[in-house]
């Protein structure tokens, strides 16, 4: 089959079912695994070249709505009927059904079932480890810094928080992204902070700007020098990387508990 992925996180899903090699274009932002750097790119994830994605005659195109605004790239394929999948994850179960029904939409759905089991058993192995940690540390994702937007309760980082020995800062708001303001994480007082700036280069985050912020020096999480600076590909993404995301914060949080933990080859595979 002639794949096209227009979302980076649909990338990672087709790699980790080993149909990469089906891919021929992807987005802009698509930038793992290194197989697809010389593939065609469409643009950024919000302004898809679609007619240059219609010439290329795709048997399977895999869209999402996991960004706001990817509504107009699905409504665009609908109307010039070009054959689509549309993801919308939000949480590390609907991760493992887009790995089965992807899979199945590939013609490869024993190979989906595979690494959906796969994917489940390595989130119940490090939620054993979670439920024998008796510190349990409040932890603030910050997704963008003004205004603040953070995950809520409905959002794959509160599991991921969970099973790496934490809670989410903001798991009692129903929603999948929140806005706040600096007042209102000041008064809630993480232990961590992570911050994860979407569409801001790893390098250009500057944690020195929160310093600037009415009260933030003396929260708990940066008078003990817990700031951490984290990969947006490895926590901001609904794909299976989400997994080497979560080891790398329970690592932090709740090192010797996790020390004995280690990558599946299937996730750390490329």
């Amino acid at each position: 089959m002639k794949l096209i992925s227009i979302c980076p996180s649909n990338t990672e899903i087709l790699a980790y079912l080993g149909l990469e090699n089906n891919l021929i274009a992807v987005d802009d932002f698509s930038d793992w695994p290194s197989t697809i750097e010389n593939l065609p790119k469409l643009g950024p994830d919000l302004s898809i070249d679609m007619d240059m994605l219609e010439k290329l005659e795709p048997d399977l195109v895999l869209a999402s709505l996991s960004v706001p605004g990817m509504e107009k790239n699905v409504a665009e394929l609908e109307r010039r009927g070009i054959p689509h999948l549309v993801l919308n994850a939000n949480s590390l179960s609907e991760i493992v059904e887009d790995l089965r029904n992807v899979a199945k939409a590939c013609l490869i759905p024993d190979r989906g079932m595979k690494r959906a089991a796969q994917f489940e058993a390595f989130i119940e192995k490090m939620r054993l480890v979670a439920k024998n940690c008796t510190d349990i540390p409040a932890c603030y994702w910050e997704w963008w810094p003004n205004p603040v937007f953070t995950p809520g309760q409905i959002n794959w980082l509160t599991e991921i928080s969970e099973i790496a020995g934490g809670y989410n800062l903001f798991n009692d708001v129903g929603e999948a992204s929140v806005q706040t303001d600096w007042e209102d994480v000041r008064l809630r007082n993480p232990d961590f902070i992570f911050l994860a700036w979407v569409g801001v280069p790893y390098k250009r985050i500057n944690p020195s700007l929160l310093m600037k912020r009415p009260g933030w020096p003396e929260l708990t999480a940066i008078a003990e020098g817990h700031l951490h600076i984290m990969e947006e590909w490895l926590y901001c993404r609904p794909s299976p990387r989400l997994l080497e995301g979560a080891l790398k914060l329970a690592k932090i949080l709740h090192p010797a508990e996790y020390s004995h933990i280690v990558l599946p080859s299937w996730i750390d595979h490329t």
